[in-house]
């Protein structure tokens, strides 16, 4: 079981675009071994920061219109939206701690 929420292109401006924490997005496909190997790595993040970050995930081939609107052409494409916009960008598979170096800033939650 995931601790990513999966999104589509449905719900996408209201769980992402319109959420009140910082929401990291993982634009993958079930094809896609590299994306595979990053879900895991998400989940714990996702788990360990649950009070500062949302996670979430949006699978490509079954929402294209998200992936078309923000030029997504290689996955795994990892993105952090805050207040609605693309703060930070990773793609490709990386290591846990490679992820949290990357989105530190927005891993502790507000005080």
């Amino acid at each position: 079981m995931s601790a990513a929420k999966n999104v589509t292109d449905a719900d996408f401006r209201t769980e992402v675009l319109e959420s009140d924490k910082p929401v990291i997005v993982d634009f993958w496909a079930e094809w896609c071994g590299p994306c595979r190997m990053v879900g895991p790595v998400l989940d714990a993040i996702a788990a360990e920061h649950a009070d500062a970050v949302e996670v979430v995930k949006l699978n490509v081939d079954e929402n294209p219109a998200v992936a078309s609107q923000y030029g997504i052409t290689s996955i795994p494409a990892i993105y952090l939206f805050s207040g609605g916009e693309v703060v930070k960008k990773a793609i490709g598979a990386k290591p846990k701690s490679a992820l949290e170096k990357e989105f530190a800033e927005y891993l502790t939650p507000a005080s």
